[in-house]
């Protein structure tokens, strides 16, 4: 008993005393932290330091607060955003034909450029005091993702200008000269904008740019003044060919002091008009098929004045800040749009293509094979609607999470891809076969430019989500970082030892905390909600705790190192990225009201998000280097063993069988898909075929027990079906009638294009 007084009283002191504990322990632990701290690069710098934060620190923190969480309120459309939805937005719909665009014009027709530029469908993002249509983040991921699901050449252009951009920069940064001159032109279409950004040496890591801008004197406009001398070459410019003023980001030097004693200044944006001397538009790029324009440009000793500097001279050596900030618009709405658009597609016309199609005398959908693809689409393409709403949400009350607008770009372009990959398969030749029938073929050659585009997502993986996130959204590292790179050592020790126990304290809680959740499977958190989805809000708080104790003692232990283990902190950010993802998923089915026939797509989304954390701590812990440290976490976390599973067979077919129903459950999972009721048009040729089949699925039915019987032969379809159904009696004349059309509706629906020798090679479509 007096050996325990005597430790109690020992560890008192040490901690109590602010002197003894800076001494024996704060400074001790501040020389180990300054050691493991991992080099941050200028440019590293300010990427942590850009953005907000919002939910994803809660669930860094593994204490995330539901009842919060759920007090956000999901945004609504304005009036003037949902008459330009209804109205200007549909009547571009029906003017596009995708297949025109791509394989014979390749680009927009002049009356598409014209309407668009026309109605302001570049200026969404700009103001209203400048003739712009000021519309919320909701409005414009709503409007890029259904122009998606016509056409990924017309979406990308829309996207664009509303995204990273000039039009972005000028808004948030620009000076009022600019501001004024600018923006009116790029809301009539005046002026098309382009930004050039990524060049041969420089893709995702565009700190690297070569590019530069010298300051210097030279004459503009008849005069001599100071201003800076240009040399660029970019490439994969997004408008480019047809861009009136570009955007440029250059590495800006400043050799001879014109503008004060530092001679490297940095990365800064400029704005140029495309006619300015000496500027060169290049040729097209042809990215995978798709007709947007995009291509090449470049400069030669272009001179600019300084005050082209977006945000004037003040910016100079600002535009690394500047750019990963705007970046948000880009990775939280306009590639998400896209991956969501895909999303509702291929849910809406597989669940029909699945039930048209028939293959020994049924609907294809009704083989298990087919709808274990069917479940992941319908699954899958629920959580891709939740993530772009939760991520608009937060756009939408101004923040600008850097973490989220990754996590929500990486993962949602890469669940396009896997969804629109199950359509094509279940789609097979119907899928292969391109011509103005094939409603998935476009999409299916564009999924890898949303995965390529505004950061590689291998690099969005396996650097920025856990790289920014540990720091971003860890409540005390950041803190501790700036502390130790405080120059005033005495005063970062300071800073640093009021944070050490807070976070020794914070450590201790969550491993103890994860232990006890372990044991107990998280039955005694607290859930916001009663009824099925109770036991999920348990299980992510569970490892919300465990993501927090893991990134600590992987800090702790590996430090710089961590940054370098590219795979290790990959699945760190996989485990933050799957939280997220469910808490989007639980999110929307209280915002629809907890819909019944929701219930089976939240069981596979959940059901899948923990699997995938699991897997992601296992694989953490399996690969961990110091192979005690990583058992022990993994004995505290999953005491009693990893039992999160994918999800289940049956689950996966009430899902197909859902996407097979006409309603309401399927209309509103597929609101972005547009189809028009016109048996020409490439998605209302299917979906009047699935209609008038659910219609009529009685006389199937009746025809099907009737081949079964030999009353008719099994080897009919069309017309001789029709005739043979009738001569056996199975259907009336009536019905003879509404088989007969729907039986050509579904000839038609299953058909592929073809065409006549000659055609294609001369590309004479």
């Amino acid at each position: 008993m007096e050996i325990l007084i005597l430790l109690v009283v020992v560890v008192v002191l040490l901690f109590a005393v602010p002197d003894i504990r800076k001494s024996l322990i704060s400074r001790p632990a501040f020389a180990f932290f300054k050691r493991v701290l991992p080099p941050l690069s200028p440019t590293e710098r300010e990427a942590m330091q850009a953005g907000d934060t919002w939910w994803d620190a809660d669930l860094f923190s593994g204490r995330p607060d539901w009842h919060k969480f759920h007090q956000t309120k999901a945004p609504q459309f304005t009036e003037a955003e949902q008459a330009f939805i209804d109205n200007q937005l549909e009547t571009l719909l029906g003017m596009l034909d995708d297949f025109k665009i791509v394989q014979k014009d390749v680009d927009l027709p002049k009356k598409v450029w014209d309407y668009i530029r026309k109605e302001k469908f570049f200026a969404m993002i700009i103001g209203k005091e400048f003739g712009g249509l000021d519309f919320s983040p909701a409005a414009n991921s709503h409007i890029v993702s259904r122009i998606a699901t016509r056409s990924i050449s017309a979406a990308v252009s829309v996207m664009v200008p509303n995204s990273l951009g000039p039009g972005e920069l000028l808004t948030h940064y620009g000076t009022d000269e600019q501001k004024n001159y600018w923006l009116p032109r790029l809301a009539d279409g005046t002026d098309i904008p382009c930004f050039a950004l990524t060049g041969p040496e420089a893709g995702s890591d565009a700190g690297a740019i070569p590019d530069t801008g010298v300051v210097c004197k030279g004459e503009f406009e008849g005069k001599e003044v100071v201003g800076i001398r240009l040399n660029w070459s970019k490439r994969y410019i997004t408008l480019a060919p047809v861009a009136t003023v570009l955007g440029l980001a250059f590495k800006m030097y400043d050799p001879d002091g014109l503008l004060g004693d530092q001679k490297d200044i940095g990365i800064t944006c400029a704005l140029i008009p495309t006619n300015h001397e000496a500027v060169e538009i290049g040729e097209r790029h042809y990215p995978l098929n798709q007709a947007f324009m995009n291509g090449t440009t470049y400069g030669k000793d272009v001179f600019i004045p300084l005050d082209w500097i977006i945000g004037g001279q003040d910016y100079a050596g600002k535009g690394w800040r500047m750019l990963m900030e705007c970046l948000s618009a880009g990775r939280g709405i306009s590639l998400p749009a896209l991956a969501a658009a895909t999303g509702h597609v291929t849910e809406r016309m597989t669940g029909a293509y699945a039930y048209v199609r028939q293959q020994f005398g049924m609907p294809i959908g009704l083989f298990e094979g087919v709808q274990a693809a069917m479940g992941k689409i319908g699954g899958t393409n629920y959580t891709l609607e939740s993530m772009r709403r939760l991520t608009v949400t937060a756009l939408c009350e101004g923040k600008s999470p850097s973490v989220i607008t990754a996590m929500t770009k990486y993962h949602m372009t890469e669940m396009g891809r896997q969804v629109m990959e199950a359509a094509m398969d279940v789609h097979a030749g119907k899928g292969i076969q391109l011509g103005p029938r094939n409603y998935l073929g476009h999409g299916y050659m564009a999924t890898p430019v949303s995965i390529t585009v505004e950061g590689a997502n291998i690099l969005t993986r396996n650097l920025m989500i856990f790289g920014q996130g540990a720091t971003r959204c860890h409540p005390y590292v950041l803190a501790e970082m700036e502390a130790a790179s405080n120059p005033d050592e005495e005063q970062g020790l300071k800073q640093f030892d009021s944070l050490l126990l807070k976070h020794i304290g914070f450590a201790a809680g969550n491993f103890f905390g994860s232990l006890f959740m372990g044991l107990t499977g998280a039955r005694f958190n607290a859930s916001p909600m009663s009824g099925p989805t109770a036991r999920y809000y348990q299980q992510l708080t569970r490892m919300s705790r465990a993501l927090a104790l893991t990134a600590d003692m992987a800090m702790l232990v590996m430090g710089g190192d961590l940054k370098r283990r590219e795979m290790l902190s990959a699945r760190l950010g996989d485990v933050l990225s799957h939280l997220y993802m469910a808490s989007a998923v639980l999110k929307r089915y209280e915002d629809d009201g907890r819909q019944t026939g929701d219930l089976p797509f939240v069981e596979y989304a959940m059901s899948h998000h923990l699997y995938e954390i699991g897997q992601a701590f296992k694989g953490f812990f399996a690969n961990f280097p110091n192979r005690f440290i990583g058992w022990t976490l993994r004995l505290a976390i999953f005491p009693l063993g990893l039992h999160y599973a994918k999800p289940s067979d049956d689950n996966l077919q009430v899902i197909a069988k859902s996407m097979m129903e006409p309603g309401l459950t399927r209309d509103r999972h597929t609101f972005l898909c547009f189809w028009k009721d016109d048996p020409k048009d490439m998605t209302g040729h299917m979906e009047l075929a699935f209609l008038a089949m659910r219609e009529h699925a009685d006389i199937y039915k009746r025809i099907r027990k009737a081949v079964k019987r030999g009353d008719i032969a099994e080897d009919l379809s069309g017309d001789d079906l029709v005739k043979a159904a009738r001569k056996a009696e199975v259907i009336s004349a009536d019905e003879a009638k509404a088989f007969k059309k729907t039986e050509q509706l579904r000839m038609t629906a299953i058909g592929v294009d073809q065409f006549a020798p000659g055609v294609i090679e001369g590309r004479k479509f």
